[in-house]
């Protein structure tokens, strides 16, 4: 019978067996029918899957050597662009439209000989903390179908939760993978700012918005890391920085780090008392082991969510603007007397969900003249505020930790009619978007209520070696 439970396993089954790409596809095929009620799939690509199977295991026996991700299932987002497929933000403003071109992101796993088996349900245009937010119904988390999986990465998560692939890309603009992460009990990595090409994600909020991975072992993790990033000449925001080869650079852990966690953050009335005891307890054995885990202060901590909220929602206003039903996508039926306006608020009104609507119509506000400066460059002096602290934090520490979320997953319908207390739920993951160091989230408790719960790690640009190497090392004495 076929298991999985890191690449460098899987690789080792491939080595002693002639068909273990088609045999591991096939696995995932089925696992994905069995499980289809979870709805983290919106397409599978089960024909090109066995076919590029079949073909890597024709490589193997012709003694070609494997590449890093040689037969490797993974899925992506349904805001990635793969050529030749489907791509919709999981809206209906986009229904049935196809890629013309390969995200830099799947150029890169294509190259390396991933097998991409299928798409995977999102939050509409990655706006929301819950995954109810898509046009194709909500996804389920398969720990507990009464609760939602997070968002807006929820299917990408719960294809890697329930294993139906070995890894998965998100996109995390505020927490999308690492909350999502947290709520099904598995890793979930947002890098620095520009470590991965955009190139072929479709945008939420520029200056936010990362591609992210989701897995559940720390080798992985730094393997798929090393294969997508890096400089890009159709991304002009990517980092041209070498890439580490962070698969080797993932050692056996043996240093004491200095940690800061903010206090306001562990009393926060929003926390959930029990997810504050066990952060806290784990706290006082870092210190007991060694390590130097000290508090910080952190004033600027009411600031976080409007800050993002006016900023993400401005950028979006610009960025879904494209989506107007012109030349590609769903277009209103219209009347002969309908003109061009018409057109547009139609197409848009129809096209788009509430919370879509929502967010544009706020950012649309934020940025008009009247209330410009009040809103956004406000949040713009805040943002950098933000930048400045990090800053502080990073000269005298290794890494930040805090709970990558307030409570552990909630019930599907208990939070949709209030989206400020949705809104809310991101106030621990949105600070490292906003000032763009990387974070990580790594499965290490387990709640009363039975649902798992993570620690987020931050550290600073471009330290994704260390962190890694610390999350390594965290689950290890789990």
């Amino acid at each position: 019978m076929f298991t999985f439970s890191s690449i460098k396993q899987y690789h080792q089954f491939l080595s002693t067996s002639t068909n273990g790409c088609t045999q591991a596809v096939q696995h995932y095929l089925a696992k994905i029918e069995e499980n289809k009620h979870l709805n983290a799939y919106l397409e599978v690509f089960a024909e090109e899957a066995l076919s590029k199977a079949a073909q890597l295991d024709a490589d193997r026996a012709a003694g070609k050597p494997l590449r890093k991700l040689h037969g490797v299932i993974c899925a992506i987002k349904d805001v990635i662009c793969y050529k030749g497929h489907k791509v919709g933000a999981s809206s209906k403003i986009l229904e049935g439209f196809t890629s013309i071109y390969n995200a830099t992101v799947v150029e890169k796993l294509l190259q390396e000989g991933a097998i991409i088996i299928g798409r995977n349900n999102c939050d509409e245009f990655a706006m929301g903390s819950s995954n109810e937010n898509s046009a194709y119904g909500a996804v389920k988390n398969a720990l507990d179908e009464s609760r939602v999986p997070g968002g807006s990465s929820g299917g990408s998560a719960v294809a890697v939760q329930a294993g139906l692939c070995m890894f998965s890309l998100g996109s995390d603009t505020g927490g999308s993978v690492r909350q999502p992460a947290d709520f099904c009990g598995i890793i979930g990595i947002k890098p620095t700012y520009g470590r991965i090409s955009r190139y072929g994600l479709i945008a939420y909020a520029s200056s936010f918005d990362q591609i992210g991975i989701f897995s559940t072992d720390i080798q992985d993790t730094a393997l798929v890391l090393e294969v997508i990033a890096g400089a890009d000449d159709f991304d002009s925001t990517v980092s041209v920085k070498p890439v580490p080869s962070y698969s080797q650079e993932v050692a056996e852990p043996n240093k004491k780090y200095r940690f800061a966690y903010f206090k306001e953050v562990l009393e926060h009335e929003g926390l959930d008392k029990e997810i504050a005891t066990n952060i806290k307890g784990y706290i006082a054995k870092l210190q007991e082991e060694g390590h130097t885990v000290e508090p910080v202060d952190f004033s600027l901590l009411p600031y976080v969510v409007p800050t993002y909220y006016i900023l993400t929602t401005a950028e979006a206003s610009s960025n879904l603007s494209r989506f107007d039903g012109v030349k590609f996508g769903y277009r209103a039926d219209l009347k002969p007397s309908d003109d061009l306006t018409t057109m547009y608020k139609k197409t848009r009104s129809e096209g788009f969900g509430k919370e879509v609507q929502r967010r544009i119509l706020l950012g649309t506000f934020v940025l008009s003249s009247g209330y410009f400066d009040a809103y956004f460059t406000k949040a713009q002096q805040v943002r950098k505020l933000l930048c400045d602290k990090t800053s502080e934090v990073f000269s005298s520490y290794d890494a930040i930790l805090c709970p990558t979320v307030p409570t552990t997953a909630f019930k599907i319908g208990e939070k949709s009619n209030d989206p400020i207390e949705m809104y809310l739920a991101d106030i621990f993951t949105v600070f490292s978007n906003l000032v763009g160091v990387p974070s990580i989230s790594i499965p290490l408790f387990k709640h009363s209520n039975g649902m798992p719960f993570g620690l987020q790690l931050m550290s600073n640009h471009f330290e994704e070696t260390m962190m890694l190497n610390i999350s390594k090392g965290l689950l290890e004495r789990k």
